[in-house]
This record gives C-alpha cells, sequence and structure tokens, in this order.
C-alpha cells in the first residue's frame, strides 16, 4: 500500500510539473516568437526558423522612417494624466464610500459596478458622439476622459476594500489632532494604501497604454494617433509590414514592463510595512 502511495505521489508530482511546463511554454512563446521575428529581415518574417540573419533594420525603419515617436509622445501625454487623475479620483471616491455614508452611496456604489458590465464597442457610439459635440475629438483630453470612464469605476472599489481594511480609529486621530477630513486622508490613511495605489497606478496606466478601441475611434491623423493606433499602419488592407510591426511591439511593451517592475516592488514594500505596523 505504501508502494502504491508513493507512485500515486511520484505521478501526480509528474503530472503537475508537465502541466506547468505547457502552461509557461504557451504562455511565453507568442511574446517570445515576436521578439524573435522582430530580429529577422522583412522577408524572413513568416519563416518558421530561428534568426539566421540578425538584423536591426526593423527597429530603425520603426524609430527613423515613421511617425512612431510622435505616436509615443502622444501616448506618454494620455497615460500621464490618465493615470494622475484616475488614482486620485479613485482614492478620493473609495475613501469616500468607505468613511462616510451620505444620501445616494448605495446607488453610486451600484453604479460603479454596474458600469463595468457594459463592453467597449456599446460605448464606442455614444462617447463618440458626446466628444463630438464637446469639441474633443482628435484631442488627448478627450481620450483621457474615455480612459477615465474605464479605469475610475474598477479602481474605486479596489480603493475602498482597502481603505475598509484600514483601522478607523486612524482618522479618529487624526481629526483629535486637528486634521481636516482632507487632511486625515492625506497625510494619514492614504500612506497605508501604498499596495493599493500601486496596483491602481498599474491597472491605469495599462488601460491607456494598451487600449485599442477608443484609439483607433476617436484618433485620427497621423500627427495625433497613440502607439495603439499607429501600430494598425503597419498592418492594414495596403500594406503588411510584419518587421515593423514586431519591432514596434517589443519597444512598446518594454514601458510597460518597467511599470510593472516598479508597481510590483512598491506593492510589496507596501504590505511588508502594513504588516509590521500590525
Amino acid at each position: 500500500m505504501a508502494r502504491t502511495r508513493s507512485e500515486r505521489h511520484w505521478s501526480a508530482s509528474v503530472g503537475l510539473h508537465l502541466a506547468l511546463v505547457l502552461a509557461a511554454v504557451v504562455a511565453v512563446f507568442p511574446p517570445l516568437w515576436l521578439l524573435v521575428t522582430s530580429f529577422k529581415p522583412k522577408n524572413d518574417a513568416f519563416t518558421t526558423s530561428l534568426v539566421t540573419h540578425f538584423t536591426l533594420d526593423n527597429y530603425t525603419h520603426v524609430l527613423t522612417g515613421t511617425s512612431f515617436l510622435t505616436w509615443f509622445g502622444n501616448s506618454v501625454v494620455v497615460v500621464a494624466l490618465t493615470t494622475v487623475i484616475g488614482v486620485f479620483t479613485a482614492a478620493t471616491t473609495g475613501y469616500a464610500v468607505s468613511r462616510f455614508r451620505f444620501p445616494g452611496m448605495r446607488p453610486l456604489l451600484w453604479l460603479l459596478l454596474i458600469t463595468q458590465m457594459f463592453p467597449v464597442a456599446v460605448l464606442i457610439v455614444p462617447l463618440y458622439n458626446l466628444l463630438a459635440s464637446l469639441g474633443l475629438l482628435n484631442q488627448p483630453l478627450g481620450l483621457v476622459l474615455t480612459y477615465l470612464t474605464i479605469a475610475v469605476p474598477f479602481c474605486a472599489w479596489m480603493m475602498k476594500g482597502f481603505f475598509d481594511t484600514i483601522p478607523v480609529e486612524i482618522d479618529e486621530a487624526g481629526r483629535v489632532d486637528g486634521l481636516t477630513p482632507f487632511g486625515t486622508f492625506w497625510r494619514l490613511v492614504l500612506p497605508l494604501a501604498r499596495p493599493g495605489l500601486a496596483v491602481t497606478g498599474f491597472y491605469t496606466f495599462v488601460t491607456a497604454w494598451a487600449e485599442v478601441a477608443y484609439a483607433s475611434a476617436f484618433m485620427t491623423g497621423e500627427d495625433n494617433l497613440t502607439l495603439a493606433g499607429g501600430l494598425q499602419t503597419f498592418v492594414n488592407q495596403y500594406s503588411n509590414d510584419w518587421g515593423s510591426m514586431t519591432a514596434a511591439a517589443v519597444i512598446i511593451a518594454v514601458p510597460a514592463a518597467l511599470v510593472f517592475a516598479f508597481a510590483q516592488r512598491h506593492l510589496v514594500a507596501g504590505l511588508t510595512a502594513g504588516t509590521t505596523k500590525g
């Protein structure tokens, strides 16, 4: 019986490790093949072989022969505004619904939840008409506002959960010391919610950095495009420049990876600090 159990344990362990290896290969293969293709000549883009003729021509063409740097600058502006405004709005909203009781609070919570149920495709037309009436089409501010409609409701719910875990006695201590409600939030409560701020900032960044539908619908003209819209100029009904497409995708992935590493480091540091204080 002992041998049978040992054999079962061994077979289960082997099966688990094989499944994990298979899942890792499936997850890593697409970005790895994207990276490999970006170093191939354009004529070898569809070959299944590895890099036989290493070249940086695709990256050179993207950076010097296209408007990629303009698209990159537009995306940085939109992402920076979206992240700063989104994190601040989500944090203040989450703190308000966590700490205060006011008329309309429950409908507000339901509204934040229900807005997550609408697909992006359903909202493109009404948002387009709204931005057109406000004169915000082809404007970075218009794109920022649309991204906030995606990020803020979810992040506000998430921040409410973080603020719920912070003892109310901290707020009471701040009021005893003469702080205003906003002063208590800013100086005492917000530093304790660093893990939530890190996750909120990363989610908001990814929402604005990787979104395609709104960027394609609301921004036209080569000088107004963001990276998401600019990528579509490489592969469309008129041209198929897969080499430039993959090179641009690799460059775009670098800032996202750096932001993830930064957010992850602060998330772990915040959790450790909270455990120590507890």
